[in-house]
């Protein structure tokens, strides 16, 4: 029986298909384990559970590598060393806990002088705006979105020296602040600043402190924020790429010069980025 050039491509495809079915699929690469304040936990769970946790009452990602599951755990930086629990659930509907360890870790001081001082303590005009921003940036960093992440390894979102890292106890003029809860990347003003990894924008905004600013959910409780820019070049909604621009580098909101601040949320807790560079930072960029 003759093959007709229609059919003999429908074969083709049909084999290919069967070629990729039969491929082991890559597991996807998980970020630094760092059980610390302000780091991330990777904890085996038992194999009755499903993927299903949470921890302090927020869900928490899983991932299933080669039939085993682990949980990937953003822990927030005022959370205490000592033995903590997540919270599963097993194939029958049983409640079961998982526990692991936290370990302390010694964060240093930044002290820093802001010239304008409303940035540092805000006039009674400012504080309407402040609290209503701030409940807009707690929204888009809580979200939780079912989807899983195309990664959980990043790229830098700009190339430049490290000028603040995380988890800094921060002063300004002299007045204690919350830690530094993300990571501030020197580069010069109107430096292109880049998706580190595929998502959809959830939210973008011009905040008093944090300026003109982009979220990036990418599923999962998995979300990142890119603060001071000079412009922004997306709209919430919007799918993202690996690389795509985003906007640039600036200096709004409380700055002393320009630069990104780029932080990462991992089930509504705030978290090291560099755990999750595909790459370490070396040299000028520790």
């Amino acid at each position: 029986m003759k093959t007709t050039p229609q059919g003999f491509l429908q074969l083709l495809a049909a084999l290919f298909a069967l070629w990729l079915g039969a491929r082991p699929a890559l597991a996807m690469e998980l970020p630094r384990a760092a059980p610390v304040p302000g780091g991330v936990a990777l904890v085996a769970l038992p194999p009755q559970a499903t993927a299903e946790a949470s921890f302090n009452g927020k869900p928490v990602l899983v991932v299933t590598r080669e039939g085993r599951r682990t949980a990937v755990v953003g822990l927030p930086l005022g959370l205490r060393p000592g033995t903590h629990r997540l919270k599963l659930r097993s194939a029958s509907g049983d409640m079961l806990t998982q526990t692991f360890q936290v370990e302390a870790k010694h964060y240093q001081e930044q002290h820093i002088t802001i010239k304008d001082k409303r940035k540092v303590t805000p006039e009674k005009r400012d504080m309407k705006r402040i609290v209503r921003e701030q409940r807009q940036i707690k929204q888009a960093l809580a979200h939780w979105d079912p989807r899983m992440p195309d990664s959980l390894r990043f790229s830098l979102p700009v190339e430049g020296p490290v000028s603040s890292p995380f988890g800094l106890r921060r002063f300004f003029n002299e007045q204690a602040r919350k830690p530094h809860s993300g990571l501030d990347l020197a580069a010069p003003q109107g430096t292109p600043v880049r998706a580190p990894a595929g998502g959809r924008i959830s939210d973008t905004g011009d905040f008093f402190f944090n300026g003109n600013t982009v979220f990036i959910d990418h599923g999962q409780g998995l979300v990142t924020l890119y603060c001071h820019l000079s412009r922004i070049d997306v709209k919430p909604g919007q799918q993202v790429r690996p690389g795509e621009i985003i906007g640039l580098v600036g200096q709004t909101g409380r700055v002393t010069g320009p630069h990104l601040h780029w932080g990462v949320s991992l089930n509504d807790a705030r978290v090291d980025p560099t755990l999750f560079l595909a790459t370490p930072l070396t040299g000028d960029a520790k």
